[in-house]
């Protein structure tokens, strides 16, 4: 840990000449690109196994009617499928796992007071107002929602709701197409059901994360989740 502080502490005193007072929020922003950066070649290799998923859906489709009763046959024929087409079921979750490491960093850096020993200065460090050690509960509870670190707070909800209603938009589009392609013998597809209900609705669930963890480990999961939208609309074109 104390390693990783001194990490991000350089980093800020690198961006200080640019950021002054906010340079470790902009540290952060800084790391998260960086960490996105690392897993970009997981998330092209997540997009084409998404794409060669879809193209197996008919083929999948009559696998569940070939092996409607016997739903073992109907595993092991879909993962031969997968395996035969070199495609990962799980590679997509890939992106997401291993970006966990460097969110649990940040959260566990700006929820101590200590770090080896020594007073956490990271602490002291500001985005605006707000400072980044804080929640958005400890805003609430000193000038309010409309006070220097609630209106920071207001601003990045802006965001994730932007983002969010941005995401909702394009897999609302995607679990809709995928649920319209047609199988042999002029059926449709089955959608993904209930998964496909509640996919549209995972990024506003976000917002509930940036309300409750320190606001250094928000401003990753804000920068983090934007990244994601801008890299999704590329690679899923």
């Amino acid at each position: 840990m104390s390693v990783f502080a001194d990490l991000v502490q350089h980093l800020a005193d690198l961006l200080q000449p640019l950021f002054g007072a906010t340079a470790a929020a902009a540290a952060i922003v800084l790391f998260t690109a960086l960490v996105r950066l690392l897993v970009h070649p997981l998330s092209r290799a997540a997009a084409r196994g998404q794409k060669a998923r879809t193209r197996l859906q008919p083929k999948i489709a009559e696998l569940r009617k070939k092996h409607a009763k016997n739903p073992e046959k109907l595993q092991k024929a879909v993962l031969a499928l997968h395996a035969e087409e070199k495609v990962s079921p799980l590679s997509g979750c890939l992106p997401s796992l291993l970006q966990l490491p460097a969110f649990f960093l940040l959260y566990h850096l700006f929820s101590s007071t200590t770090i080896g020993g020594r007073t956490n200065e990271l602490l002291t460090h500001r985005l605006f107002a707000a400072p980044l050690g804080d929640r958005w509960t400890d805003a609430l509870g000193g000038a309010g929602m409309f006070g220097g670190a609630g209106l920071v707070y207001v601003g990045l909800f802006v965001l994730v709701a932007a983002v969010a209603a941005f995401n909702y938009r394009r897999t609302k589009a995607m679990t809709a197409a995928g649920a319209t392609v047609p199988v042999a013998g002029g059926e449709q597809l089955p959608g993904l059901g209930a998964m496909s209900k509640v996919m549209p609705f995972m990024s506003f669930f976000t917002l509930f994360t940036v309300a409750v963890v320190p606001l250094a480990a928000a401003l990753y999961v804000v920068t983090s989740t934007t990244w994601s939208a801008v890299e999704r609309a590329v690679l899923y074109r």
